[in-house]
Formats: structure tokens, sequence, C-alpha cells
């Protein structure tokens, strides 16, 4: 089995509740996630309750990933999978077989800061090699960059802009 863990951390003066609550609706991954074009099939009602199940694809819409939301504990974690064909297409073909687990963590370092932990591990195994395109997506700077996205639309929403 190949695992691949990327993680990455940030400080926001912040209420983990805010931060919590903007990072666990995956309708905003598209306003923040480098590679996140389309969220489909999200229940009606947040917060999300465990079980829940939607999915993800990128701009080209081709390659989905199912996810399960599996631990929801707000404002301090939230887990979620995707299991089986990975990047499978509109009809469940193809993909990778393995399991991608992503997962926020929130804590209160000092007062009025926040820190966000985000980790994601991907498991593959030996005879399924992971594709060169999905290590761009787990390249430290892309998480960065969805935290300062995150950071860049939280504000927006304070301006009344959101």
């Amino acid at each position: 089995m190949g695992i691949v863990t990327t993680s990455s951390e940030t400080t926001f003066a912040r209420a983990p509740e805010a931060i919590y609550d903007f990072v666990t609706n995956p309708a905003n991954w598209t306003k923040t996630y480098p590679g996140s074009a389309h969220i489909t099939n999200l229940p009606d009602a947040l917060p999300l309750q465990v079980g829940d199940i939607w999915e993800e694809s990128g701009p080209d819409g081709d390659r989905i990933f199912t996810w399960q939301l599996a631990i929801a504990m707000r404002p301090k974690l939230w887990m979620f999978n995707s299991v089986g064909a990975l990047g499978h297409d509109r009809d469940g073909n193809g993909g990778m077989a393995g399991r991608i687990t992503v997962q926020y963590h929130l804590t209160r370092p000092g007062h009025d800061v926040t820190l966000f932990t985000r980790t994601m591990t991907i498991e593959a195994y030996q005879h399924a090699p992971l594709p060169d395109a999905l290590f761009q997506q787990v390249n430290p700077a892309k998480i960065d960059a969805y935290h300062a996205a995150i950071a860049r639309e939280l504000d927006a929403l304070d301006d009344g802009n959101g």
C-alpha cells in the first residue's frame, strides 16, 4: 500500500465556529480549493450529518470523487472519506482503487486565535500507482493557497460582499 499525506496549518484571528461552519460546507470549496470546480448531490440541510454523501469534480467534470462524512464535532474536528474508485467517471467506471481521508482540525492555541489544520491522506494499492496529476493537487503550495482563499472569503463575508 502506498500512502501520501499532506498537511497544512494556518492561524486565523477568528472563532473556530466561523471557520468550521465555512470549511465544512462543500458548496464553499469551489470558491477556495484549487481543482474543485463542481459539487453535486449535496444534501439540502446544513450542517452535514455523519453518513451524508456528496460528489466533487474538477473543471472538466470527468473525474468524480464521492465523499462521505465520517466525523463532525463542531467546532473541533471534521473528517470525510472517499473509498473505492477514486476519480471515477459519471457511470462509476474507472478511477483508482484506494481511499482518501481529509481531516479538518481546529484548536485555540491563544486568545482570539484559531489554528486550522487540514490533513489529506491518500492510500493506494501498489498495483494502482498514484497519477502525477494527483501529486499536483496535494502539493503543499496548493493547500496554502486554499487556506489563503478561506481567509479571503471569510473577509468578504465580513465586508458584506459574500
